[in-house]
């Protein structure tokens, strides 16, 4: 018998994202199962994912499956999965949007959604949210093309836009775009706002812990830094309705400063490493915040309406969400194919349903 298992798979990069991304008929449907597959292919255990396809940061560490849509309206299903290579979970509490940028391609390709010509429109559920978003891929002669002018920070060159539209991203985790019932928290002495908008986060300012909102991610490397930042993460995430926040990647911690070339200077974690460009569902998060009233991103940002525009300073650039009246969270990202072909995960890491399966 063979020591290993074959699953086919596409290595695809999602805006500033990248990972595995799997057809849902491929894993196991058991969730326990299909965990310890993920674990198996991405390295779980060791925090570069030696023995995986995983690596030692978050953003490429997570895994895209995809599936024909179960709900009405829906062209196809995506679930993602945070892998937490150090620790060995698997998270599928949160949304990723820049994974999300890849599924459009993914489903063409795959033959789950048939192409337009010249630009093609796919709803996408996703499971973990249970929302729907938007996405138009560029399909010149019925064919996805990943070549383009677009142009996105923290990736190099050009290439063809993803256009992706987030309808009523209000709750997405929560049901309620104020979990906490609060505009502003105070944990520990700061002052936090708690948003939940495609991603749930928490909001807090920079300067009240000591930073800029410029710096670099490897100017966050100091421990006690980061202990007080999951202290004030794991409270704001119980005070958001969550059971058991230290075990999950969400609310996703974000630093917010007053920027001169932006509508904010912003610095998000996943939770606990800096993220060297920013989250798509997170900066939609932290752009409705700017129009929430009594938010401390309000208050810093001044009054403002959609349709409007929010710029985000990251530290690889800026990144811009359209607001627009409905409401409707408008991004633009760019996706690419890397890798086609199968994947393997060890028998001996694997349970005993998946092998008699």
């Amino acid at each position: 018998m063979n020591d290993q298992i074959a699953i086919p798979c596409v290595v695809m990069r999602g805006g500033t994202s990248r990972g595995p991304f799997f057809l849902a008929r491929d894993l196991p449907a058991d969730p326990g199962a299909r965990d310890a597959v993920l674990l198996s292919v991405m390295g779980g255990g060791h925090d570069l994912g030696i023995d995986g396809i995983g690596g030692g940061n978050a953003v490429i560490n997570k895994v895209a499956i995809i599936g024909p849509g179960s709900v009405p309206g829906a062209d196809v299903d995506y679930l993602f999965a945070q892998v937490r290579v150090r620790e060995g979970i698997v998270d599928t509490s949160p949304n990723c949007g820049n994974m999300l940028a890849a599924v459009g391609p993914f489903a063409i390709e795959a033959g789950l959604v048939a192409a337009s010509t010249d630009r093609t429109h796919v709803r996408i559920h996703n499971v973990n949210t249970g929302k729907l978003i938007d996405a138009t891929i560029a399909t010149p002669g019925g064919r996805v093309t990943y070549e383009g002018e677009a142009r996105i920070d923290g990736v190099p060159g050009t290439a063809a836009p993803v256009e992706l539209s987030f309808p009523n991203a209000a709750g997405a985790r929560t049901g309620r775009l104020l979990p906490t019932g609060r505009a502003v928290d105070r944990i520990d002495g700061i002052e936090v706002s708690c948003i939940d908008a495609a991603m749930p986060v928490m909001l807090v300012r920079a300067a009240d812990l000591g930073f800029s909102g410029r710096e670099t991610p490897s100017d966050f490397t100091d421990s006690r830094f980061r202990a007080r930042l999951e202290r004030l993460r794991i409270e704001a995430g119980r005070l958001m309705g969550f059971p058991n926040p230290g075990a999950m990647v969400i609310p996703k911690p974000v630093l917010i400063a007053p920027a001169s070339e932006a509508t904010l200077n912003v610095r998000y974690f996943m939770p606990h490493d800096c993220h060297s460009a920013l989250a798509v569902t997170g900066a939609v998060a932290i752009a409705t915040a700017c129009v929430t009233q009594g938010t401390i991103a309000a208050e810093m940002v001044g009054a403002l309406a959609p349709p409007l525009p929010i710029t985000l300073g990251h530290p690889s650039g800026k990144l811009v969400v359209r607001l627009e009246p409905g409401p409707v969270a408008r991004v633009q990202r760019t996706a690419r194919r890397i890798f086609e072909g199968h994947v393997f995960a060890r028998r001996a890491h694997l349970p005993q349903s998946v092998l008699a399966a």
